[in-house]
């Protein structure tokens, strides 16, 4: 791992990588281990989404899912948990030795096929290729009522401890919202789950969702199914229920309504958007390159809104087929 300062970092690469996720990061040693430059380029920290994930989060997928480049992720659990998820990318990444430009985002892309300007926030960097594997973690999907950007309302959780003694209020109906109102309960949390549906989702997981559908049978979690947030306040939360409007008591509120790639980097980057439910980014399926030449998409933000298409699992095989593209044989 190397991180390159923009003023002593060459002006040019063979490719640039946008995104130093899990599969970001196996498109770049895909890249350079085929004789080309490469420089992994992102707006935060190295697997950023990883560091923003919730303290302890236990994958859903087995190590050797993970695993890129090759590198074995050696751990005692059957599924690993984030700090070893986090050390694993950190130390592939030095293993390669994969040049990094980190906390610099990127603004648009300029130029012609085989003649491309990534232009960031600090520099400008010629390339021939660009793979945009950014993920859809930085962007949540908002609610859109009044009160949400107050300070008490926030679109990520990290851990409950922090609210024990408090009352709080998770809107969601998926993995991310039933492990919050599980984990903040048994912390000392007085948790009240809102779903609009009409009832927990059932793409929860097998072993979370039994526990979740119990500690509310029992009256542990309160919750409204059906329902919607009309509007935030300090200490309380407007909902519509099917019963009528309701006003429910709240010292903090988690919004874990899912997330969405960057659309407006997309368009930045030139790249087009299909007229589907998903708004499924334009590429061609067999080879990730989308509908500028020489510009690819890799892992989850293939599937637009649809963000349950992609994973790690299966997103990091994206990598060899751009790098196969790019240089083959």
């Amino acid at each position: 791992m190397l991180s390159v300062p923009a003023s002593l970092s060459p002006a040019r690469f063979d490719a640039v990588v946008i995104g130093a996720g899990p599969v970001g990061l196996a498109c770049a040693i895909e890249i350079q281990r085929r004789g080309l430059s490469v420089v992994v380029v992102d707006k935060g920290a190295l697997v950023n989404s990883l560091i923003g994930y919730p303290t302890n989060m236990e994958f859903f997928s087995t190590p050797e899912l993970l695993e890129i480049g090759g590198h074995p992720f050696v751990t005692a659990n059957y599924k690993p948990h984030r700090e070893e998820g986090l050390d694993y990318y950190q130390r592939v990444a030095r293993a390669e030795n994969l040049p990094l430009r980190l906390y610099e985002r990127v603004l648009r892309l300029d130029g012609e096929p085989g003649q491309y300007r990534v232009v960031t926030e600090k520099a400008t960097i010629s390339t021939r290729y660009v793979v945009v594997a950014t993920g859809f973690y930085d962007v949540p999907v908002l609610l859109n009522v009044p009160g949400e950007d107050l300070p008490h309302v926030s679109h990520y959780y990290k851990e409950p401890y922090q609210h024990a003694g408090q009352r709080v209020l998770v809107v969601g109906a998926k993995n991310s919202a039933a492990k919050a109102a599980l984990a903040l309960t048994r912390a000392g949390a007085q948790a009240t789950l809102v779903v609009r549906g009409v009832e927990v989702s059932a793409s929860v997981k097998y072993w979370i969702r039994p526990d979740l559908l119990n500690r509310i049978a029992e009256g542990r979690i309160q919750a409204h199914f059906q329902t919607t947030v009309e509007a935030i306040r300090p200490g309380e939360v407007d909902l519509l229920t099917p019963e009528g409007p309701l006003t429910v008591a709240a010292d903090y509120v988690y919004a874990l309504t899912g997330y969405r790639p960057d659309y407006r980097l997309l368009q930045a980057l030139g790249i087009g958007t299909q007229s589907d439910a998903a708004c499924t980014p334009t590429y061609n399926p067999d080879t990730f390159e989308t509908n500028r030449p020489g510009v690819y998409l890799a892992g989850t933000v293939c599937g637009g809104l649809n963000t349950s298409r992609w994973f790690i699992e299966n997103g990091r095989h994206h990598a060899r087929v751009i790098a196969a593209h790019v240089a083959p044989d």
